[in-house]
């Protein structure tokens, strides 16, 4: 069902490999690994560069990246002074968003050809002196963690995400081995496709430095754990509560990373030669309580499904972030999806959530897995901190 006048498409979807934190990425800012994604775009959709008309990026940990990475981003990837850009902060959500938009922009006749993506160095999110402006007379001061303040802490709820995560796990009756089995699950399926070189044609390979002031090209994610069992995740203590359920083996990872692609109108396509992977069909947006925000990408996907006149039946694929196993159980759970169809090359809990590239991320992912199964249709959503989700539908073409 088209809800525009217009088709909207996505073409050279492409992302960096994720990298650990501290890990092979830890040197590159926000903007290296951005440049890196849209390079990597451009070879793969063949879209010229003057032919772009504006570059909409996301990123989330904004501190120290200094002013507009999107710009930062289009200027150093060859697109040129005359090219315009701005970067959006929707937590989680921030990338996917800049899908939006983009679709947006097309679809009111404002551009033709968007590059939207987004762009994390977690590695990089600083400590900060947030009373050393005006300087100290006497005492001590207080190193604030720009991670810790500008992420893991909602301002809204004052808590951290990991006890939003563990209040869906009251709610739902979910319990800790149903947890470390999901996530056991998740690392199962990223190890089989990464085996099977299922994520090579999303990959563009990142120059990383090496030993010695030499350099090297790291061209696979470094945060997924293979052979993991329940044993193994049995024995990690729970983080937020004496008794709870959330631990480092079932969260999402803290990750560098970069995804992008080109959106345009399927007629521009036709006239550059392009070959688009899928059409953009409809999105939405929901908010929720904030101490639960992991519940997020439950409405979003209602809203969606009712705007579209579809059931998840009609939904071959469904990319959901795994900000926490039990966040995902808990939308499993509400929803009734089929785990089959739910993150079949696994999710974040491997992977890694590198913040406002993550919603570009799991598009990236999700058209590629469609194009290889010829599925007809999917669905990319995501929790955001402070209580929401965000859904997109995407149809082959």
């Amino acid at each position: 069902m088209a809800l525009v006048n217009k088709s909207i498409v996505i073409a050279g979807a492409a992302r960096t490999p994720i990298g650990k934190f501290g890990g092979s990425m830890k040197s590159l800012q926000a903007s290296d690994l951005g440049v890196a994604a849209v390079k990597g775009v451009l070879e793969k959709s063949g879209v010229p560069r003057d032919a772009v008309d504006e570059v909409i990026f996301g990123n989330g940990r904004q501190a120290g990246v200094r002013p507009n990475v999107a710009r930062q981003v289009a200027y150093r990837a060859g697109l040129g002074e005359g090219t315009p850009a701005y970067t959006i902060n929707k937590a989680c959500g921030s990338s996917l968003k800049a899908v939006i938009n983009a679709y947006g922009a097309i679809a009111l006749g404002d551009a033709e050809v968007v590059l939207a993506g987004g762009t994390e160095s977690m590695s990089n999110t600083p400590y900060m002196l947030l009373d050393a402006r005006w300087g100290h007379k006497l005492g001590h001061s207080e190193i604030t963690d720009g991670m810790y303040r500008d992420g893991f802490l909602c301002p809204l709820c004052e808590e951290l995400m990991g006890e939003t995560a563990e209040k869906l796990v009251d709610k739902y009756g979910i319990t800790r081995e149903e947890t470390d089995r999901y996530a056991m699950e998740t690392q199962r399926r990223c190890q089989a496709a990464r085996e099977a070189g299922r994520f090579a044609d999303e990959i563009v390979p990142i120059e990383v430095p090496a030993r010695k002031g030499a350099v090297r090209m790291l061209e696979a994610d470094e945060h997924p754990r293979d052979g993991v069992t329940m044993e193994s995740l049995a024995k990690l203590k729970p983080v937020f509560r004496k008794d709870g359920t959330v631990h480092a083996g079932n969260a999402s990872g803290i990750t560098d990373g970069a995804a992008a692609m080109m959106v345009l109108s399927e007629d521009k396509a036709e006239a550059l030669g392009v070959e688009p992977m899928a059409r953009i069909v409809a999105y939405s947006s929901a908010g929720v309580d904030p101490a639960i925000m992991g519940i997020g990408p439950v409405p979003a996907i209602r809203k969606l499904l009712e705007k579209t006149e579809l059931t998840l039946d009609d939904i071959d694929l469904i990319e959901l972030n795994e900000a926490f196993a039990a966040q995902v159980l808990a939308c499993q759970r509400e929803l009734d999806l089929d785990l089959d169809r739910l993150n079949v090359n696994g999710g974040a809990i491997a992977l890694g959530h590198p913040i406002g590239a993550t919603g570009a991320r799991v598009i990236v992912t999700l058209v590629h897995e469609m194009r290889r199964r010829k599925a007809k249709r999917g669905i990319a959503t995501l929790c955001i901190s402070g209580g929401m989700g965000l859904a997109l539908l995407v149809e082959a073409l």
